[in-house]
């Protein structure tokens, strides 16, 4: 299940995993929320809620497209937190891991506090 993530400056196409939240996310697609910024990282209220899975994790490698269960959000570190140890994207609570962004992480640089994201399945 391939996603484009997208915002006025720009875009990133993701790659979800075969996860339950995962598959949640892609049956409510497409969808239209505001940023939100923490550190580096990007998050967005989701037309979707789901319990954590047996595999949630608070620290991932930049780019992981995760699911906060308590704020019904997609958050996608890309870099350091406000909780972070040294350079690592830990994000506030255990997420589910839903998959990963194709290709640099670090557009996300560009996206604001308020900018309008879309979230779309990426057909093919």
């Amino acid at each position: 299940m391939r996603i484009k993530i997208s915002w006025d400056k720009d875009k990133v196409v993701g790659i979800l995993d075969d996860t339950p939240t995962a598959e949640k996310l892609f049956a409510a697609l497409p969808c239209e929320s505001t940023a939100n910024t923490w550190g580096e990282e990007v998050y967005f209220c989701v037309p979707v809620r789901a319990d954590l899975e047996p595999s949630a994790k608070q620290v991932v490698p930049p780019g992981t497209i995760c699911f906060w269960c308590e704020g019904q959000s997609l958050a996608i570190p890309f870099g350091p937190t406000p909780v972070s140890h040294d350079d690592e994207c830990r994000l506030v609570t255990k997420v589910n891991v839903l998959g990963q962004l194709a290709g640099d992480p670090r557009v996300l640089e560009s996206v604001r506090d308020g900018d309008k994201i879309r979230v779309e399945a990426v057909k093919g």
